[in-house]
């Protein structure tokens, strides 16, 4: 072999082995950062540090490592790891793989692309160099890595003319500083602030026992700001009292809204695992009922955050930063005044009300009675108020408005339109009837309907007017239960109510047919086994001002809302002045069960109604609920229901009728 052909091979032979080499020496380098990669990715910390190089393991200790790693990492919420090698060209002359971090945090996704891995070769081995720009780029030792919320706001609860019945406001805290507290007249103190704030003085002493700290402000209770109790003690600083401000939900400072607005609390580990996908946190905040509840995804406000690096107190660079989602005003149909109104005219009674717009459907009241002023669950509760939900047995708890009642009375508007419709009642005709009871035939057995009236013989306006349970009786059995049935639907009656919250449905019978006949006459009067909610009254009497239509119900007011009908022609327009001049009769006409309800000026028509819970028709010891209704024909401005509960010893339904008449008067003319 010549001389240069051995050059040649020499030659040959070195490339190859080099190239061979450089191949090897990259796959390990991968295989090195593969590794890293999968470790990183499942924050596998300890075994992560295995991979780091001598002078990088001299340079923070196992536990630091896996401690700051997992501080930061934790504290920022990350999850959804990913590591993946950037593109590079084949050749590596610095031993510096770059790569990218993909995770999503608590201020969103990080996406950062400049990395760099850089390795050294220890006994053959390639081992990860470490620092912190391994962390994040920007890092370097000392820094820390911050997490700050940027705090959302919540929606807004406004009444139909946009006043706020909840929103985002201002508290003021009463708390006190214990080392200036402590000072003098420690015990004379506590027994003046306990009685200030009507709380026990084992509350405070508790608080201020459970605090360590001396110079640690140790809040006692929270006051709206407007409450005279804060104005009390703001300038008590020298006995160790203080009055700050703090940001929470603040409500319609009345009881008339609470059950209808609810409020919001502290979420549980419950709610919290429940909604875990919804981006809640172990404080958050959601809505614990009423409307607050309902509507939590409209109203909640999503906080945004910012992920930042601090170096020696100061914001050395954003690695990310999420803004916050204001939650959605929600406006309601509601008037706020009327509302409050309905509240303090029922004065504490156990009962429910509604009142509707007829040419409409806006619910413009809903009303249980008694309810809660929904700031007691952001402040506190006095000791005379929790009194009083003892003593009534916490009445404030169950909601009325959502509540079905048997509508006694009330309910023969439905039979008077259907046996109208139907041609079974003549309203023209004279029914003879004898006495204060009736049975069919001797197949009823003992049982009987009464009524309180007495006269030999009656039509539809005196029947109305005067109240007759026997024609009603009568006029259902006349119709048959198909017929009855059907004509109760179209009045809404055992459909749900499709108004933006809650309702309980009401119902025709237990199990939506009447097969006895006993039953049917007794539904023929509201009595039997029909339920209904206060909404279901206004509403079907509202046909009576808005020719005889009922408009579908709406409590949310929406951008490009349009009124429709829900029941049209529930009186028709055949029989509608028939409807009207009877339903009159009982407000307007002398000796009508309600004439007590006549307001001078106004065209109202409406019922009352007494219904009977009892056992059996020989119970002498059963309740009674009492209905007044009334609509008012001329201006169609209002549709207003009321039931209270337990009026047997209070004047059956006359004690509803001076407090729907109040109500009416003030609305419609004032």
């Amino acid at each position: 072999m010549n001389k240069k052909k051995l050059i040649f091979l020499l030659f040959f032979i070195m490339v190859c082995s080099i190239l061979l080499f450089g191949c090897s020496n990259e796959r390990k380098q991968a295989e090195a950062f593969e590794q890293f990669s999968d470790l990183l990715s499942n924050q596998e910390y300890h075994k992560l540090y295995d991979l780091l190089s001598t002078e990088s393991k001299e340079y923070i200790t196992e536990e630091d490592f896996v401690t700051k790693y997992t501080n930061i990492y934790s504290g920022i919420q990350a999850r959804d790891l990913k590591v993946v090698k950037n593109e590079i060209e084949r050749e590596n002359k610095n031993n510096v793989i770059p790569f990218s971090v993909e995770m999503d945090t608590a201020a969103g996704q990080v996406n950062r692309s400049d990395y760099q891995l850089m390795l050294v070769k220890e006994d053959g081995k390639w081992k990860v160099q470490w620092d912190e720009s391994l962390i994040f780029p920007a890092m370097e030792k000392g820094d820390k890595v911050r997490v700050r919320t940027i705090k959302a706001t919540r929606g807004s609860i406004l009444d139909r003319n946009g006043y706020p019945l909840a929103k985002d406001g201002e508290l003021k805290t009463v708390g006190i500083n214990p080392a200036v507290f402590d000072k003098h007249n420690r015990e004379e103190k506590i027994r003046e602030l306990a009685a200030v704030l009507d709380i026990g003085e084992e509350n405070i002493k508790k608080k201020l026992d459970e605090n360590s700290n001396p110079n640690y402000f140790v809040p006692i209770v929270d006051l709206l700001p407007d409450d005279e109790k804060a104005a009390m003690l703001q300038e008590r600083g020298e006995d160790g009292i203080f009055v700050n401000s703090k940001n929470s939900r603040v409500y319609a400072d009345h009881e008339a809204f609470g059950r209808l607005v609810g409020y919001i609390g502290s979420i549980t580990a419950e709610e919290l695992e429940k909604n875990k996908e919804k981006g809640y946190h172990s404080t958050s905040l959601l809505g614990k009922a009423g409307l607050e509840q309902v509507y939590e995804d409209t109203l909640r406000g999503i906080d945004g955050a910012e992920i930042y690096i601090e170096r020696e107190g100061l914001r050395e660079g954003i690695i990310a930063k999420q803004e916050p989602q204001n939650g959605r005003d929600l406006q309601l149909s509601i008037d706020f005044d009327l509302q409050m109104n309905i509240y303090d005219e029922m004065k504490g009674a156990k009962g429910s009300a509604a009142a509707v717009q007829p040419t409409t459907g806006e619910v413009l009241a809903l009303v249980s009675s008694p309810s809660y002023n929904a700031n007691r669950y952001t402040t506190y509760i006095t000791r005379k108020e929790q009194q009083g939900r003892e003593e009534s047995q916490f009445a404030d708890e169950e909601n009325r408005f959502s509540k079905l009642y048997s509508p006694g009375s009330v309910f023969k508007l439905m039979t008077a339109a259907t046996g109208l419709e139907k041609r079974t009642i003549d309203p023209a005709k004279q029914i003879a009837i004898n006495g204060r009871s009736w049975k069919k035939d001797s197949s009823w057995g003992n049982y009987s309907i009464t009524r309180v009236n007495n006269q030999s013989a009656v039509n539809l306006k005196a029947a109305v007017k005067h109240s007759d349970n026997i024609y009603f009786a009568m006029s259902a059995l006349d119709l048959g239960s198909d017929a009855f049935i059907a004509g109760a639907k179209q009045f809404g009656i055992g459909e749900e109510l499709d108004v933006g919250y809650p309702l309980s449905t009401s119902q025709i019978s237990n199990d939506g047919s009447i097969s006895r006949e006993i039953l049917l006459a007794d539904s023929g009067y509201g009595q039997g086994e029909i339920m209904v909610t206060s909404l279901n009254i206004a509403l079907a009497y509202s046909a009576l001002s808005n020719d005889g239509h009922i408009m579908a119900p709406s409590l949310i007011q929406t951008k490009g809302h349009k009124a429709e009908v829900w029941k049209e022609a529930a009186i028709s327009a055949e029989h509608l002045a028939t409807m009207q001049q009877a339903f009159s009769a009982v407000i307007q006409e002398q000796g009508g069960t309600a004439s007590a309800a006549n307001i001078e000026g106004v065209q109202l028509a409406g019922k009352t109604g007494t219904a009977e819970i009892k056992a059996s028709q020989a119970d002498e010891g059963g309740t009674e609920n009492g209905w007044f209704v009334a609509t008012d024909i001329d201006s169609s401005a209002i549709s207003l229901a009321i039931v209270l509960e337990d009026v047997k010893e209070k004047g059956g339904s006359s004690a509803a009728i001076p407090i729907g008449r109040n109500i009416l008067s003030d609305y419609l003319q004032n």
